[in-house]
C-alpha cells in the first residue's frame, strides 16, 4: 500500500501544479456562494476533528522517542501531520467539485456514486470509532459498558442534530493557554519551534513511517468529502486565491491549539480535571458536528432523508448502520488505510474519465446550462 500513497502523493502536488499553471486566474464560484469572511469561518470548522483534542498529548511523547522524527521537533511532525501541505488534497477536491464536476457530472454516475457514499460512511464511523478508542486517555476508569454508551450517544445526537464549534474551539485554546499557565512568550517560542516545519516541508511529502502512512492515508479517505463540502461555498475566489486559503486559514488555529499543548506538555503540568472535562465537552462537539455533516451528505446522496423515511426510521436506521460500523473497526481488522486506498483509487478513475470526457469541459455547466434554458414557470423561485 505504501507504494500506492507514494504515487498518490506525487500525482496530488502534479495536479495541483498543473492546475494552477493551467485555471491559476479562474474564478470560482459554488452552488452556494458566500462572503469572503464566511467562508474563511466555514474553512476553519471544516480543519476541526476530535483527533485535534484527543491526539497530541498522547503524540509528543512518540516523536520524542523514536529516531524516525529526530530531523525535527515533536511540534513541527504534529503540525506537519495535521497542517499545510495535507490540505492540498483539499484544494484538489475542492477544485474538481467547484469547476469540473458541475460540467462533468461523474459523481451522479450509478457506480461511482455508490462508492463515494460507501467512502463517506465508513469514514465517518471511523470518527466515532476514534473517540471509542481515545475515551479512557481522558476519563481515567471508564468501564467498557461506558465507552460504548457514550459513543452510542454521541451518535444519537449526530444523527439528530448539529452544533457549533469554532466558538468552543477558541474558548478552549484561552482556558488550556491561561489555566495551563502558558505565557505569550512561551507560546510565541513554541510557534518559533512549530515553524522549523517549513525547512523540512520535503519529508512531509512521502509516508517517512507507518504512522505518517496512516495519517494520509486517513485525510485521503477524507478529502473528497472536505471538497464536495468546501467547494458549495466558494464565492468568486480565483483558484490561486482557494490554494492559499486552504493551505493557511485552516492551519493557523491548529498552530496555535498545538503550540500551547506543547507548552502544558513541556512543563510537565498535568491538566485538571477541569480543563479535561471542558476537552472531552469539546471533542464530543466535535465529533457530533463531523458525524451530522457526514450523515447528511451520503443521506442526501442517497436520498434517505428524513422526510422521505419517517423520523424515527431515519434516525434508527442512520444509528444503526454507523454503529455498525463503529464496531466493524473495533472487533475486525477493518482500517481506515483501505477507505485511503479505495479513494486514491477513485481519484484513478477519475482522472481517467476527465481524460475521456475532457470535451464537455469547453460546456456550460449542467446547472447554468437549466438556469439559461428555463422557462419563466420552470425557474427556481428566489
Amino acid at each position: 500500500m505504501t507504494i500506492i500513497l507514494q504515487l498518490a502523493l506525487i500525482a496530488v502536488v502534479f495536479s495541483v501544479l498543473g492546475i494552477l499553471f493551467y485555471y491559476g486566474r479562474q474564478i470560482l464560484h459554488g452552488s452556494h456562494p458566500t462572503k469572503f469572511f464566511a467562508f474563511f469561518a466555514i474553512l476553519f470548522t471544516s480543519g476541526l476533528d476530535v483527533g485535534l483534542i484527543m491526539f497530541p498529548l498522547t503524540e509528543f511523547p512518540l516523536y520524542e522517542a523514536e529516531a524516525v522524527y529526530g530531523f525535527t521537533n515533536p511540534l513541527a511532525i504534529e503540525f506537519g501531520f495535521w497542517g499545510f501541505f495535507i490540505w492540498l488534497f483539499y484544494f484538489l477536491t475542492t477544485f474538481y467539485f467547484c469547476l469540473l464536476e458541475p460540467k462533468l457530472q461523474l459523481f451522479e454516475m450509478p457506480v461511482i456514486k455508490a462508492i463515494n457514499n460507501v467512502i463517506i460512511i465508513t469514514t465517518c464511523s471511523f470518527t466515532g470509532y476514534l473517540f471509542l478508542q481515545y475515551l479512557p486517555d481522558y476519563i481515567v476508569g471508564i468501564s467498557e459498558f461506558s465507552r460504548f454508551l457514550i459513543v452510542g450517544l454521541v451518535l444519537l445526537a449526530a444523527v439528530l442534530c448539529s452544533l457549533g464549534s469554532a466558538g468552543l474551539f477558541f474558548v478552549l485554546i484561552a482556558a488550556m493557554g491561561v489555566f495551563g499557565g502558558v505565557s505569550l512568550t512561551a507560546l510565541g517560542v513554541n510557534l518559533l519551534e512549530l515553524a522549523d516545519y517549513f525547512p523540512n516541508i520535503h519529508r512531509f511529502l512521502v509516508p517517512f513511517s507507518d504512522y505518517h502512512a496512516f495519517y494520509l492515508f486517513w485525510w485521503f479517505a477524507w478529502s473528497i468529502m472536505i471538497g464536495q463540502f468546501v467547494a458549495k461555498f466558494v464565492g468568486g475566489l480565483r483558484t490561486w486565491q482557494l490554494l492559499l486559503a486552504l493551505l493557511v486559514v485552516p492551519s493557523i488555529p491548529i498552530a496555535i491549539w498545538f503550540s500551547v499543548l506543547f507548552a502544558v506538555y513541556e512543563q510537565g503540568n498535568n491538566v485538571s480535571s477541569m480543563l479535561n472535562t471542558f476537552m472531552i465537552v469539546v471533542g464530543i462537539v466535535f465529533v457530533i458536528n463531523s458525524l451530522d455533516s457526514l450523515t447528511r451528505l451520503y443521506t442526501e446522496s442517497l436520498d434517505l432523508t428524513a422526510p422521505k423515511l419517517g423520523t424515527l426510521r431515519y434516525v434508527v436506521g442512520h444509528w444503526v448502520l454507523l454503529f455498525g460500523l463503529i464496531l466493524l473497526y473495533q472487533f475486525t481488522p477493518l482500517q481506515i488505510e483501505w477507505i485511503g486506498v479505495v479513494v486514491i483509487l477513485l481519484y484513478g478513475a477519475i482522472a481517467l474519465l476527465i481524460g475521456k470526457h475532457r470535451r464537455r469541459l469547453a460546456e456550460p455547466a449542467v446547472g447554468l446550462l437549466n438556469e439559461e434554458t428555463a422557462t419563466p414557470q420552470t425557474a427556481p423561485r428566489g
